[in-house]
């Protein structure tokens, strides 16, 4: 530690460049561990001088194997790192293989699909006769197992790193699209430095990422999208809010699983996010779109060539829009989806493909909302495409019994593509459903709030196969963590807030009561407006706990008979003191199943 602050001191002198570093100062900071940013910082320079100069002067990282054999035989694996502190090479740079890039560590919205994702592109690799090497971090995985690629670098992934990985081993090229969102981050600086980034190209990815530049070409190939505005000033969105209405979403670029994505309801709320995005996303456009509340959202993953549409598709989650894709459950085939519905969320697919000029994977999350006048045919607005492999590719591959992602790697090399087909055209006719849902893990999130979102809160998923989509959703459901149904006579805790729809709750709680489950709520104010549902009116037991009193919490709650929390509310707290939040955390903390939408 001593050290590193004795090179963090002689770099920050206010009279050390760049241009009077010397070498042997240099060779130091790297080999303290030093990243090229680290060092532009310091000096107050870039980090492309600071590589520059590196390179001038013939300081780069060397290659070594990592000892799987603890030193008593020779190990001669393809378990490779990088270093500054050796003087030779353990293998020689002479495959010149297509380089993967994973998806690093675990964390929410990044997890083990991307790892999949990464390993199906391998294997289609090798059976294409390409050499391999697979640059990723993270020991959990299997694609940083040496058995299933060439050459493999537990190193991270950073622009620094995978460049000089590139260059030593004089790679053929690098795929960004099966790792999630930390390659495509570093795809377009990659392509503007020489780096030949295969696939779809990342001026293409970035035009998708930056929220401004993706709804302006919507715009003019005739895609409908929600209105939209991007963000100038917070008067100019608090205009443009109150010009199109209340509830809108913040969306920031460049993100994954939704981070600092966020629902404003009023100006209050929208002021606060606006801050939030710009601090997560600082070097991009955010764009505040119109919310569209009581709407059905779309999946669609495809695979394309050329701006052609090869394979797609079309999963719809049972949740209503608002919630995040990664937390929403999907079915598989659609169950409420009409063949004329299909055909256009395929003409959608392929007219963007064509204007991104997709070569590889690529995820649409659509907007299907139906109206009074015309129910046959919904509108269907475009609000979110990603040009890499979804986390969902892996549960669409199984159904469809189809790899996607072999698909995908065949089309971003050009070799043995395979030919268009429609595996949507006789979805209707499988003989089976199958649905993904969610994994939550609040138990170990002490103090987090169990709320459905915009932005994505689930560590994992579960997916089952039925003969309906009831069987599907029941099997799929009783198979996570914590979920069970509740016991026959027990009781059912219902919460809401003021953007529940009374007709919603009212239709939830008379669902319960109908079928011999007493219903209890937390207000009297909520009580009433159960009581006054006319057809749907149920007679609801007041019961207010002390959250507060967590020593009599537990007895008030099982002296209750609660078995199941059913909480509505639609609002994100800002403070622990609601009671909303304490419903929800009460139900976690003590073991009770919590579903907090009336889907």
């Amino acid at each position: 530690l001593e050290n590193i602050c004795n090179v963090h001191h002689a770099l920050k002198d206010p009279h050390k460049t760049l241009q009077n570093l010397g070498r042997a100062q240099l060779e130091t900071a790297k080999r303290t561990g030093f990243s090229d940013a680290q060092i532009a910082r310091l000096l107050s320079t870039t980090e492309d001088a600071v590589r520059a100069e590196r390179n001038k002067l013939g300081l780069r990282p060397f290659a070594k194997r990592i000892d799987t054999l603890a030193g008593e035989f020779p190990a001669p694996t393809n378990y490779l790192y990088t270093t500054y502190n050796a003087s030779t090479d353990d293998v020689q740079f002479n495959e010149h293989g297509t380089m993967v890039l994973g998806s690093g560590v675990y964390r929410i919205g990044s997890s083990v699909e991307f790892d999949w994702c990464g390993v199906s592109a391998i294997r289609a690799l090798r059976q294409l006769g390409h050499k391999t090497i697979m640059v990723n971090y993270n020991p959990e995985t299997v694609s940083t197992d040496f058995d299933e690629c060439d050459r493999l670098y537990f190193d991270e992934l950073s622009y620094e790193r995978v460049r000089d990985i590139y260059d030593m081993e004089q790679a053929g090229g690098v795929i960004v699209s099966v790792g999630g969102q930390l390659p495509q981050n570093i795809a377009l600086r990659l392509h503007q430095n020489n780096v030949r980034v295969l696939g779809t190209s990342p001026e293409k990815i970035d035009a998708a990422e930056d929220r401004h530049r993706f709804s302006q070409i919507l715009d003019q190939i005739g895609v409908d999208q929600p209105a939209w505005k991007e963000l100038v000033s917070v008067e100019d969105a608090e205009q443009f809010a109150a010009s199109v209405g209340y509830p809108v979403l913040i969306r920031p670029s460049y993100v994954l699983s939704g981070a600092a994505m966020n629902v404003a309801y009023d100006a209050g709320s929208l002021r606060n996010h606006l801050q939030l995005a710009a601090s997560v996303s600082p070097e991009h456009p955010v764009v505040v779109t119109k919310f569209i509340r009581g709407a059905r959202e779309l999946d669609i993953d495809a695979v394309a060539y050329k701006g052609q549409l090869i394979k797609h598709a079309v999963s719809e989650h049972i949740e209503d829009a608002g919630v995040h894709s990664g937390d929403a459950s999907l079915i598989l085939p659609p169950a409420n989806l009409s063949a004329e519905v299909l055909q256009r969320v395929k003409d959608i697919g392929g007219k963007v493909a064509q204007a991104f000029e997709i070569s590889g994977p690529f995820n649409m999350q659509i907007i299907m909302q139906r109206s009074e006048e015309t129910p046959d045919h919904p509108d269907l607005k475009v609000i979110e495409c990603n040009l890499r492999a979804s986390r969902s590719f892996p549960f669409v591959s199984k159904v469809a019994d189809s790899n996607f992602v072999d698909a995908a790697t065949r089309a971003i090399v050009g070799e043995g593509v395979p030919q268009p087909v429609d595996l949507m055209q006789d979805a209707a006719k499988w003989p089976y459903t199958a649905i993904k849902v969610p994994q939550f893990s609040w138990t170990r999130l002490a103090g987090a709030d169990p709320f459905l979102g915009v932005e994505m809160s689930s560590t994992g998923e579960v997916a089952c196969f039925g003969k309906t989509p009831a069987e599907a959703y029941l099997v799929s459901l009783l198979s996570t963590n914590g979920f069970r149904l509740p016991v026959p006579g027990k009781s059912v805790y219902i919460g809401v807030d003021d953007l529940t729809e009374p007709r919603i709750a009212r239709k939830v709680a008379h669902h319960f009561a109908s079928a011999g489950y007493p219903v209890l709520t937390d207000s009297q104010a909520t009580a009433q407006m159960l009581a006054d549902g006319g057809d749907c009116s149920v007679d609801a037991k007041v019961v207010t706990l002390d959250y507060e009193n967590r020593r009599t919490l537990r007895d008030e709650v099982f002296g209750s008979n609660i078995d199941l929390v059913v909480n509505l509310a639609k609002h994100r707290p800002s403070a622990k003191s609601n009671a909303n939040y304490a419903m929800r955390r009460m139900a976690v903390d003590f073991g009770i199943p919590l579903v907090n939408d009336q889907r």
